[in-house]
């Protein structure tokens, strides 16, 4: 059987995108990019989806001053992936998964990563992340 071995040690990639719609689908380009560049491809439909929300939520909801950017972070841990989404804003209590209307998307990425998680990031605002797994496809056991 053939099967496809994860890149290991490379570096993060770190990205700043403006804070406007359009940067939710070019910073899933740029995950899509790097998933296939570290042979993680078999996690792209997943690692997607969680991208999105996560940066939907820090452009849409995110009451930052004007100019303020969000960046992202992508980062291989073996057969991990981890995503990392950084904002200014300092508010937290958006992001329960029980916020009615709101929160809706974090139930999604609560179902697809094997974790995720709110930090405080270096200088003003939060860090949401999320861990997911690259599932060992086509490996002889």
């Amino acid at each position: 059987m053939e099967h496809t071995t994860v890149l290991t040690n490379v570096p993060p990639v770190v990205r700043r995108w403006p804070r406007h719609p359009c940067s939710v689908r070019r910073a899933r380009e740029e995950l899509r990019v790097t998933l296939r560049r570290w042979r993680m491809a078999a996690v792209e439909d997943a690692a997607v989806l969680v991208l999105s929300e996560l940066m939907t939520n820090a452009v849409v909801h995110a009451r930052v001053s004007p100019g303020r950017q969000v960046a992202t972070r992508f980062t291989s841990e073996g057969r991990r992936l981890h995503l990392q989404v950084e904002d200014a804003d300092r508010r937290w209590s958006d992001l329960s998964l029980r916020d009615g209307e709101g929160g809706r998307g974090l139930l999604l990425v609560e179902a697809l990563s094997r974790q995720w998680g709110v930090s405080e990031r270096n200088g003003v605002g939060k860090s949401v992340w999320a861990l997911l797994e690259v599932p060992v496809e086509g490996m002889e056991g």
